[in-house]
């Protein structure tokens, strides 16, 4: 038997993102998507920014997909939940980086 690559996915191809976003996401996406790769289309210096927003968009399709997202948002918007305040989040930050 000989061994075969892997393949796996580029969670930054476009069409990976689209059909992995939660459908309520996908609108914004697609929009984003479409100026992006228009631009890109016309100036080749904008194609940096391309990459970088699908790379963003692979971001926001792992966070979207974790439970208790979306309620997160909300508490976070009405000021209820665990906060943990600016300056001690950082202090913990650069400690944990230390």
């Amino acid at each position: 038997m000989s061994a075969q690559p892997v393949r796996q996915e580029d969670p930054q191809d476009p069409q990976v993102i689209m059909r992995s976003l939660p459908q309520r996401e996908r609108p914004e996406f697609l929009r984003q998507y479409k100026a992006a790769a228009a631009a890109a289309r016309d100036d080749l210096g904008e194609y940096k920014k391309l990459k970088r927003l699908l790379h963003r968009w692979s971001l926001a399709v792992v966070a979207t997909n974790q439970p208790g997202y979306y309620e997160a948002i909300e508490d976070a918007k009405n000021g209820v939940g665990d906060t943990v305040p600016l300056d001690a989040a950082i202090a913990a930050e650069i400690a944990r980086r230390t």
